[in-house]
């Protein structure tokens, strides 16, 4: 599970085996999570966050977007 990055208590991660999925990542914080798809940056899923943590995730994701799938990229070769 690569770590993209960690900021505010968050932390960006994605799965190595998620079976050719475009890229995305999971953002943690607490006992929520949720799943943004990226480029574009969009929520797919979430559990146990609420809606303005969902958009600090977002805006995380957001921020952190060429870094994302330039982990990403490094991971998938």
């Amino acid at each position: 599970m690569p770590e993209v990055f960690r900021e505010r208590g968050w932390v960006a991660c994605f799965y190595s085996n998620e079976g050719g999925e475009p890229p995305h990542v999971h953002i943690r914080k607490g006992g929520g999570e949720a799943k943004f798809w990226v480029h574009p940056v969009r929520l797919d899923s979430s559990d146990g966050l609420k809606v303005k943590e969902l958009a600090v995730a977002e805006r995380l994701v957001e921020k952190h977007e060429a870094k994302i799938l330039e982990k990403w990229n490094e991971h998938s070769q």
